[in-house]
Order: C-alpha cells, then sequence, then structure tokens
C-alpha cells in the first residue's frame, strides 16, 4: 500500500508541506524536519533536490513508486511539457478527484472511499482509485452509502476545501456528485511541486 503508517505530521515535515489539515498547525508549529537534527543546515546535492521533490509529489497523491513511474511513461508520450502532463495526468485519478469536489477531507479518506466501493462513475461502481477519470464522466457516492454519517458530513460542505472548488469540476455537494469537464490546466492544480525536477528526476 502506498498509505505509509508513518505518521502524517511527521512526514509532512520531512517532506516540507502538509499532507492533511491535523498537519497544518503541526507544521506552522514547526516547520522543519523532525528528529535532533531537524533544524541544522543540510548540504543538499542536485539528485536529493530532484528525490525530494518526487517524493512531495507521490506523497500529495499517496501513489507507490511504480503507480509514479507508470504516470510519468504516460506523460512523456503526451503533447506538450512532460512535467505538466504528469500532474495532470496524476490529477485525474479517481481518489483525487473525490478530494478536489469536497467529499473526502484528504487523499487516504478518498482512496478509503474508492477501495471501499462507496463510489461510482457513470453509474458503475469503481473500487480501484487510480481509475482514471475522463472529461464528462460522472462520479457520485453510491446510493446505498449516501446515508453514512461522513457523507451526511461531505454532503453538508464539512470537507470542503477553504478555497474555490477546481474548474475543471462541476461539483454538487448536495447530490454527492461532480463531473469532470475537461482535462484540468497545471495552474490550476492545487498541488504543490516543481514538476520540471521530477522529470529531471527520471531522466538521470
Amino acid at each position: 500500500m502506498a498509505n505509509q503508517s508513518r505518521p502524517k505530521v511527521k512526514k509532512s515535515r520531512a517532506l516540507g508541506i502538509a499532507l492533511t489539515p491535523k498537519a497544518v498547525k503541526y507544521f506552522e508549529a514547526r516547520p522543519y524536519p523532525p528528529g535532533e537534527h531537524g533544524r541544522g543546515r543540510k548540504q543538499n546535492s542536485d539528485y536529493k533536490v530532484r528525490l525530494l521533490e518526487k517524493q512531495r509529489l507521490r506523497a500529495q497523491y499517496d501513489i507507490s513508486e511504480r503507480q509514479m513511474a507508470r504516470a510519468y511513461d504516460r506523460a512523456k508520450k503526451a503533447e506538450g511539457k512532460t512535467g505538466e502532463a504528469l500532474v495532470v495526468e496524476l490529477e485525474r485519478r479517481l481518489d483525487a478527484l473525490v478530494l478536489r469536489s469536497g467529499i473526502a477531507r484528504t487523499i487516504y479518506q478518498a482512496r478509503q472511499m474508492v477501495v471501499h466501493g462507496h463510489i461510482q462513475v457513470n453509474g458503475q461502481k469503481v473500487d480501484k482509485p487510480s481509475f482514471r477519470v475522463r472529461p464528462d464522466d460522472v462520479v457520485m457516492v453510491r446510493e446505498r452509502s449516501r446515508n453514512k454519517p461522513l457523507f451526511e458530513m461531505a454532503r453538508e460542505g464539512g470537507f470542503a476545501a477553504d478555497g474555490e472548488t477546481p474548474r475543471y469540476l462541476q461539483v454538487n455537494l448536495k447530490a454527492l456528485a461532480f463531473r469532470l469537464d475537461r482535462d484540468p490546466n497545471r495552474k490550476e492544480i492545487p498541488v504543490i511541486c516543481d514538476e520540471q525536477l521530477v522529470v529531471e528526476y527520471y531522466a538521470r
């Protein structure tokens, strides 16, 4: 499983990004890596900088190294910049879009919702978080799952992000449903990453 047992707060501090809402306040209080030498200056090689950036991107989508490498291979074949295509490729994952829609609070929760069979795409149950959503696909919580407390909270906007819903999604939280209107543009995708460094990591 890509979802490591390592505490999310420590992982957030090690990568320099808050991976969950709960980690935000801890990260703000201790914005340096965990451990005895977390505040010390470190000499970072070019390789280490690129590796860290790759790990940061992986962590934000909670995916394995194999899944990341496959996404990179697909991105290389796409038109335009490989780095931007990579982030768009990852953003089209079903679990990522369940998170962006506000139906889930974290990527870990979104992944669990999909794996447990609560989500359907175009009327068909999909239990693979890596399922790639296409423009005009309609995603919603299955009828039998809608009365669960978790989804009732989502319906009331309890998990919706502080910012605006990404423009590539048409969301109806009351119906626990959304549609991918079009492929996302990189600048619209709310992930923290210098994707060119990730490309350089894999191209080495």
